[in-house]
C-alpha cells in the first residue's frame, strides 16, 4: 500500500538557495550575507544566493495559504554547491541553510500546521569533499573507505576533466557510490534511518535508476517501512518506471510523462519546443484531445491504482525550463495547464514560484531567486492554483476518484473522476474559442439532472444522456456536478 495522506497531497517544490533569506533566531551563526549574489542577479553555476531554511519556515503560512499541504525540498544537506547534490555530509543539514536546528524547527512548524515535508535523497554519489572520498585520495589503497567507490587507478585525478574513477555522467565532482560494498550500503541506509528517526515524513530518490541494484532498494524500503509504514518513497524516473513500482521498492515516481502530455496538448501551437528539447523535458509533441487521453489513460492503466493515486505529478521542476517560458509568456495556457493538473489522479505538485509566473529557461535560469514583490505577481495564475487546490481538498473524487474518458476531440476533452458514489465531469477546452459542450455521460447521471460548473457557477443540464446547455470559455476548464 502507498501511504494513505499523498493522495489528498498538493506537493510545494522549494530550491532552498534561491526561496528565502530568513533571519533566523538570535544568535544563530550566519554566514556573510555579502558574500551572496544579489538576489535579483541571474543565477549562475557556482554562485550562492543564501536562501536557508528559516525563509521556509517564514513562508509556511504563505505556502499553504496557496494551497499546499506538503513540501518537498531539493537536497539540504551539507555541500559545495548551490544545489546539494554534491553531498559531503549526509549527517549535517548544510550551515548555510541553518544546520540541523533549522530543519527541526521547519519540521515542528510544518507539522503543526498539517504539512508534510520530504527530503531529497542524493544515495547514487556524493561529493568530492565527502569524507570517505577524501580519505581515498590521502591513503588510496590503505583507505578502509577503497571499496566504496568505484576506483579504477590511483593516484585520483579528482580536479582533472577527466576521473579515473565512477562518476555521475562521468563529472569528477560527483564519485558514484559501491552500494555492493556491505559497508557503504550500510552507510547509505543508517542516512535514511536517520532522518526519518528526525521526522521526515519521506524521500524522493535522486537518479535511482542509476543505482541498477534492486536489492539495494528494496532494502531502503524495507528499512524506511520500519521507522514509518507511512514514509513516501517517490523516485526521479522520467518515463516508464514498472520496474521500481511492483511494490517493492518505490511508492511512486515523479509523473513527468503526465506533465508532457498536459503541457503537448494546452500548448499546442505556441511550445518552445527548442528550449524543452535541450532539457530534460526532451521533444515535447503538439496532441489534440485524443491523443492526450490516451497518453493519460496508458499512465492510469500502467501502473496499479494505489500506485496511480500517489504519483507525483509534475509540470516542471528545477531540472526544466519553467512553464511560463516554455509557453511563451501565454498566462491563460499557463492557469489552463495547472488547472487540469489538479483535476486528475496523483498528486499535484507545484515548482516554487511556477504559482506567480516566474520566467526561467535552462539551468541556472530557472532556479532564480524567488520573487516576492507582489506587484510583479501574475495574481490570476496565483488566483486559478489556489481555486483549484480548494476545489480538490473539498472534494474526495478529485483526489481518489477513477478517470473515466467521455470526449475527445480537435482541442476539447472531457472526462469523469467517479468516487464511490460521486461523480464529477471535467470539460476542458485548450482552443482560442468557446466551446458549447455537448458531451455523453454515459448514464453517469440522472436524465433531466441540472448540473453547475463548481469554478465558475454556470449551469447546464443531462439531456438525451448529454451534458450541454452551456460554454467553456477559451483556454479554460469546469467542473460539472448535480446540482443538489
Amino acid at each position: 500500500m502507498t501511504p494513505d495522506w499523498v493522495k489528498d497531497a498538493v506537493f510545494y517544490q522549494i530550491f532552498p538557495d534561491r526561496f528565502r533569506l530568513g533571519q533566523g533566531p538570535a544568535g544563530h551563526p550566519a554566514p556573510n550575507p555579502h558574500a551572496f549574489e544579489a538576489w535579483e542577479a541571474p543565477p549562475t553555476l557556482r554562485g550562492f544566493k543564501g536562501g536557508n531554511l528559516w525563509g521556509v519556515i517564514e513562508k509556511l503560512d504563505y505556502i499553504r495559504e496557496q494551497g499546499f499541504n506538503a513540501l518537498y525540498l531539493c537536497p539540504i544537506f551539507a555541500s559545495t554547491a548551490n544545489h546539494r547534490y554534491h553531498t559531503s555530509d549526509y549527517f549535517q543539514v548544510d550551515p548555510i541553510l541553518g544546520g540541523n536546528a533549522a530543519l527541526q524547527k521547519l519540521l515542528e512548524e510544518a507539522h503543526r500546521r498539517g504539512m508534510r515535508v520530504i527530503l531529497d535523497g542524493v544515495f547514487n554519489h556524493c561529493g568530492r569533499s565527502h569524507f570517505a572520498f577524501q580519505h581515498v585520495m590521502e591513503n588510496e589503497a590503505a583507505s578502509p573507505y577503497c571499496g566504496w567507490f568505484h576506483i579504477q587507478k590511483f593516484p585520483l585525478n579528482a580536479y582533472s576533466k577527466q576521473a579515473n574513477y565512477a562518476a555521475w555522467w562521468n563529472n569528477p565532482e560527483l564519485p558514484k557510490f559501491n552500494t555492493s560494498n556491505p559497508e557503504c550500503r550500510a552507510y547509505l541506509l543508517s542516512v535514511a534511518e536517520y532522518w526519518l528517526q528526525y521526522g521526515i515524513d519521506g524521500w524522493r530518490l535522486d537518479v535511482p535508476n542509476e543505482i541498477d541494484d534492486d536489492e539495494f532498494w528494496r532494502e531502503f524500503r524495507r528499512r524506511v517501512k520500519a521507522r514509518n509504514p507511512e514514509a513516501y518513497i517517490v523516485g526521479e524516473i522520467w518515463d516508464d518506471a514498472s520496474r521500481w513500482l511492483q511494490g517493492d521498492q518505490f511508492d511512486a515516481v515523479m509523473n513527468y510523462p503526465l506533465g508532457r502530455a498536459i503541457l503537448g496538448f494546452v500548448g499546442a501551437e505556441v511550445l518552445d519546443r527548442e528550449l524543452a528539447a535541450r532539457s530534460g523535458l526532451g521533444r515535447l509533441e503538439s496532441l489534440g484531445a485524443l491523443a492526450c487521453h490516451h497518453r493519460l489513460e496508458d499512465l492510469f492503466r500502467r501502473y496499479s491504482w494505489e500506485v496511480v493515486t500517489a504519483q507525483m505529478n509534475i509540470l516542471t521542476s528545477h531540472d526544466t525550463p519553467r512553464i511560463y517560458s516554455l509557453l511563451r509568456g501565454q498566462l491563460e495556457r499557463v492557469r489552463l495547464a495547472f488547472a487540469m493538473l489538479f483535476t486528475l489522479p496523483g498528486a499535484p505538485t507545484v515548482y516554487y514560484g511556477e504559482e506567480i509566473g516566474m520566467a526561467g529557461g535552462h539551468d541556472p535560469d530557472n532556479r532564480r531567486g524567488m520573487i516576492w514583490d507582489e506587484e510583479r505577481w501574475h495574481k490570476p495564475l496565483q488566483q486559478t492554483i489556489q481555486q483549484m487546490s480548494a476545489l480538490r481538498r473539498s472534494k474526495p473524487a478529485l483526489r481518489r476518484g477513477r478517470y473515466q474518458y467521455l470526449y475527445a476531440h480537435g482541442s476539447h476533452l472531457a472526462f469523469a473522476r467517479t468516487f464511490e458514489h460521486t461523480s464529477l465531469v471535467v470539460t476542458i477546452n485548450a482552443a482560442c474559442e468557446p466551446w458549447r459542450v455537448s458531451i455523453p455521460l454515459h448514464g453517469l447521471w440522472p436524465r433531466g439532472e441540472q448540473a453547475i460548473d463548481l469554478l465558475s457557477g454556470k449551469t447546464g443540464c443531462c439531456v438525451g444522456g448529454y451534458l450541454e446547455d452551456s460554454v467553456v470559455e477559451p483556454f479554460s476548464l469546469a467542473v460539472w456536478q448535480p446540482l443538489e
